[in-house]
C-alpha cells in the first residue's frame, strides 16, 4: 500500500469514524453493543423525550428511549431494557425531568414480587404534568405576586394608612394619657398593689387555691369512692334480683311458685266468699253482725248485769256471801 495523501485521509476518516462510534455508545446515544429486550410504553406527551434518553427504575439506568412516535394521537415510547435487569408486569411507567433545561427520562415504579417478569408488550402508564404547564402556572403566580406588590406602592400605603396618621395626631392627648395609665396599672401590679396586683404577687392566694385544689381532689376521692360503693350496692341488688328470678330464697319462690300462686288464690277465693256470707248475714258470725235483735239483747244482759251490780254494792260483803253459800246448799 502506498503512502499517498488518499491513503493518509483515508485512514483518519476510518479511525475518525470508529472514535465517533465508541464515543456514541459510551454517553448512551447509540447502544448498538448492548444486549437486551424492548417493551412499549403510550404517553399523552412526549415531553421531549428523545432516542437515546435514560430508562431509570430506583434511580438506577437499566435502558436507554430507543424510539419515539405518534401512534393514533398519543406518543408511542420504545424501550430497551437489559437483559439482567427484570421489569414486572404491573410496574408503570412516568415520564420525569432531571432539570428546567428538558433533561427528560423514563421512571420505571412499583411492581409487585409476585407479578410475572415482562420480555415485551406495553407497560401501563402514570401521566406527569408537562413542564411547560408547569412554567405557565408559575408564571401566573409571578404576574399576580408582582401586581400584588405593585399595590402596595407610596401611593396606596399613604390613602390606605392617612386616616390612621390623621387619627393619632388629633387623639395624640388622649392616646398619650391612655398609654400613662396602662403603665401606672402595670407598674401597681408589678409591685402587688391593688387586686390584680395581690392575686399576682401574694402568696396567701397561692396557698388558698392550692388549698382549694387539694379539698377538690379529696371531694373527687370521695365521690369516687361513693361510686364505689353505689357500683358495690348496685350489684348486690342486681345479684338478689337474679336470685329473685332465678327463684331463689323466699321471694324467689314467692314469685315462681306456681302451687304456692294457686294456694293463695284459693285462699283468697274462700276469703272472699266467707266475707260475703258475712254480709249476708249467714253463719253465726254473720248474725252476730246483721241482727239487730242481737245487739239489743246485748245492752238487756248488761243493763241487768249493771243492775245486779249495784244491788250487791248495797247488801255488803257479808250478805253477798250469804247468799253465796244459799245458793250453794
Amino acid at each position: 500500500m502506498k503512502n499517498t495523501l488518499e491513503t493518509r485521509l483515508g485512514l483518519f476518516f476510518a479511525l475518525a469514524l470508529v472514535v465517533a462510534v465508541l464515543l456514541l455508545e459510551l454517553v448512551g446515544a447509540m447502544d448498538w453493543f448492548a444486549k437486551g429486550y424492548q417493551i412499549h410504553a403510550s404517553f399523552k406527551t412526549a415531553q421531549e423525550l428523545k432516542k437515546g434518553d435514560f430508562v431509570k427504575m430506583a434511580g438506577v439506568e437499566i435502558g436507554r428511549v430507543e424510539g419515539v412516535e405518534l401512534e393514533n394521537g398519543r406518543a408511542k415510547i420504545a424501550l430497551k431494557i437489559r437483559n439482567e435487569f427484570k421489569i414486572k408486569t404491573d410496574a408503570k411507567a412516568v415520564i420525569k425531568f432531571t432539570g428546567l433545561m428538558g433533561q427528560n427520562f423514563v421512571s420505571i415504579e412499583g411492581g409487585s414480587a409476585a407479578a410475572p417478569d415482562i420480555q415485551k408488550g406495553s407497560l401501563e402508564t402514570i401521566e406527569q404534568p408537562d413542564l411547560s404547564v408547569l412554567m405557565s402556572k408559575l408564571e401566573g403566580v409571578a404576574g399576580g405576586i408582582e401586581n400584588l406588590t405593585k399595590s402596595f406602592s407610596t401611593d396606596n400605603l399613604s390613602t390606605l394608612m392617612g386616616p390612621l396618621t390623621d387619627f393619632v395626631k388629633q387623639n395624640s392627648g388622649p392616646l398619650t394619657a391612655v398609654i400613662g395609665n396602662m403603665r401606672i396599672v402595670s407598674d401597681n401590679i408589678a409591685q402587688g398593689r391593688g387586686t390584680v396586683g395581690k392575686l399576682i404577687n401574694d402568696d396567701a392566694f397561692y396557698l388558698a387555691a392550692y388549698a382549694a385544689v387539694t379539698n377538690l381532689q379529696s371531694a373527687t376521692g370521695d365521690i369516687k369512692n361513693l361510686t364505689g360503693q353505689a357500683d358495690g350496692m348496685i350489684t348486690q341488688v342486681r345479684t338478689i334480683i337474679d336470685g329473685i328470678n332465678s327463684g331463689k330464697g323466699t321471694l324467689g319462690k314467692l314469685t315462681k311458685d306456681e302451687a304456692l300462686y294457686v294456694e293463695t288464690t284459693t285462699a283468697m277465693t274462700n276469703l272472699r266468699e266467707i266475707l260475703q256470707k258475712m254480709n249476708r248475714g249467714d253463719g253465726t258470725v254473720g248474725k252476730l253482725i246483721n241482727d239487730d235483735s242481737f245487739l239489743k239483747n246485748a245492752k238487756l244482759s248488761l243493763q241487768k248485769l249493771d243492775k245486779a251490780t249495784d244491788g250487791l254494792e248495797d247488801q255488803g260483803p257479808l250478805s253477798v256471801l250469804g247468799l253465796a253459800i244459799g245458793s250453794l246448799f
